[in-house]
């Protein structure tokens, strides 16, 4: 089967800067951005409710925007001064470029990791052993940064900002795609929900993280393809490989 039209089941990025995009213009195909799940912020008290002083850390952790965006509101409407001095530690480039939106953007506290995967970021981690982090995530997602800072020996806490909830699909939202591509197990379940008959046939799932490839295998569905790997470090240039090549077929 030839993939015409796949699902990136995220948010389109600001600007369209997506490498994903580029699959449009390339290879003629459709990409449609459409997350499965969608974020509800914490309110004030729940985040009273952790116990944490945003003050008595030294570096802050982000792997996503979003979770820069319910930071800084969330020191705002708890009228806390974050210090010019803190350190930020994203793991994309993207993310961390998100940062000038907020602070006085300068390279000596601010870093990320050069593939966008958790594990690069985590090197630059482990490198600061004497910071405090705070690792902001939403509620119950992403179990693969904690199992990584567990490793990494440094003095962290979760600061807990947002749920993820379903993003349902209505009625009347056609299902169509010849490609899924898969962020989180959240995403996976979200897809069991909204469409409990699914069968994949000929259709490629993909994702990236081992967390959200063993909950395709977990759903019954057959992961085509997996990132990152040896291969290919970033799910983009996985799935370009596989599009390049699936269009040569007759």
């Amino acid at each position: 089967m030839k993939v015409k039209k796949i699902l990136v089941s995220q948010p389109r990025p600001a600007g369209g800067d997506s490498p994903f995009c580029q699959l449009e213009e390339k290879y003629s195909v459709k990409v449609v951005f459409r997350p499965f799940i969608k974020t509800e912020v914490f309110t004030e008290k729940e985040f009273r409710a952790q116990k944490i002083n945003i003050p008595d850390y030294t570096a802050v952790c982000f792997t996503s925007v979003k979770c820069i965006e319910y930071f800084f509101q969330m020191a705002k409407e708890m009228r806390v001064t974050v210090s010019d001095d803190m350190k930020y530690f994203c793991n994309s480039e993207t993310i961390a470029n998100y940062l000038q939106k907020f602070i006085n953007y300068r390279k000596r506290k601010v870093f990320y990791g050069a593939s966008g995967t958790i594990q690069d970021m985590m090197t630059t981690v482990t490198k600061h052993q004497d910071e405090k982090f705070l690792v902001v995530r939403p509620e119950s997602n992403n179990d693969e940064i904690v199992s990584e800072f567990d490793k990494s020996g440094v003095n962290y806490k979760l600061a807990i900002m947002c749920r993820t909830v379903s993003n349902d699909f209505g009625p009347d939202e056609p299902f169509d795609y010849d490609m899924v591509l898969f962020f989180s197990p959240h995403g996976v379940e979200a897809l069991k929900r909204n469409f409990p008959d699914w069968e994949q046939g000929e259709r490629i799932v993909g994702c990236t993280g081992k967390l959200t490839a063993q909950a395709i295998r977990d759903a019954g569905l057959r992961l085509d393809i997996e990132a990152p790997s040896e291969k290919f470090p970033s799910l983009p240039q996985a799935v370009f490989d596989f599009i390049k090549e699936n269009h040569k077929r007759k």
